[in-house]
């Protein structure tokens, strides 16, 4: 059953709202970003190992004269600066030289496995070959594997970038706003919320981070065997974020209610075209996965009352 909502204050709430800024230092960082991504891996002439360069190499560990199981490779393709081996094992390899044998005399760190911290190993690593990434040229041919036919030069497309994290930060300052609007107004109101009704939303919670472990090849069982959770644990964990959820979603019926704000069958199905093109998919099948031409409704009501308690 719905519960009695008294409402506090809604409007005119003064909350603060963040200016998106960017630095000079932020876009350099993301065009290098953005030429790393697109950086040629090739095999290096010289053939010696440094930071940032992928060493291919074949190795085998050692403790007390007996090989060690699961610390055996070959032709493994390490980047230095990964660290993903044990403290030093990387820092051995640079400097080697393609076709080079070395020992390393490392010891298993402290928490490792408990068969192995903290015991002297010796690893035996040749390395076969060397990698190493090369950074595209900031040119033509570098704008248009982008897609950026419209930039002409590095200013062009320092600009550009510059606009684009411009644009996702607005969008991150503007939920932010969003949630701290609704806060501020949840905050304010009363109302006393049936504990069925959050189980309801914390199990509605759950099957949705199930769909998402799924989407990974995961299911909820696996994970949580992984993470050694029980169902109480999902539950407790997720019980505030219901709360909130809920709690939002009843004040924001009732502002709507407050309000009178209505959604014709017209607007709604022109809103029904709109998502199903930006969807890219027909205006049937998009009523269908919204659960009807009520739901585009009931969704417009709700951010239509959402701009109510931001001001707008």
């Amino acid at each position: 059953t719905k519960p009695e909502v008294t409402l506090g204050d809604y409007k005119n709430l003064k909350v603060k709202k963040e200016e998106a800024k960017v630095t000079d230092e932020e876009v350099n960082n993301e065009i290098e970003h953005m030429r790393a991504h697109m950086a040629d891996v090739v095999v290096k002439e010289d053939g010696t190992v440094v930071e940032g360069d992928t060493a291919v190499i074949s190795f085998t560990g050692v403790v007390d004269g007996k090989e060690v199981e699961g610390a055996k490779g070959e032709n493994y393709p390490l980047e230095i600066g990964s660290h993903s081996f044990i403290p030093g094992f990387e820092e051995g390899v640079i400097g080697m030289k393609t076709g080079e044998t070395k020992e390393l005399n490392l010891k298993f760190p402290e928490n490792y496995v408990e068969e192995l911290k903290g015991k002297d190993v010796i690893f035996t690593v040749t390395v076969n070959e060397v990698k190493t990434r090369v950074l595209p040229e900031i040119n033509k041919e570098f704008f248009e594997d982008l897609g950026y036919e419209d930039v002409k030069d590095e200013a062009g497309l320092k600009a550009k970038v510059k606009e684009q994290i411009k644009t996702r930060k607005e969008a991150e300052i503007e939920d932010k706003y969003i949630d701290d609007c609704l806060k501020l107004a949840v905050s304010k109101m009363t109302v006393e919320i049936n504990p069925e009704i959050i189980d309801e939303e914390i199990h509605r919670i759950i099957d949705q981070v199930s769909q998402q472990l799924k989407m990974n090849g995961l299911t909820l069982e696996q994970y949580m065997q992984f993470t050694g959770m029980t169902h109480e644990d999902l539950h407790k964990q997720y019980e505030e974020t219901a709360t909130n959820r809920v709690k939002e979603r009843f004040l924001l019926e009732e502002v709507a209610k407050e309000e009178k704000i209505e959604i014709s069958d017209k607007d709604a199905d022109a809103k029904a075209e709109e998502m199903a093109k930006n969807y890219g998919m027909t205006k049937e099948d998009l009523l269908k996965e919204f659960g009807g031409l009520d739901m585009v409704k009931y969704d417009m009501k709700m951010r239509e009352a959402i701009n109510i308690v931001k001001g707008e």
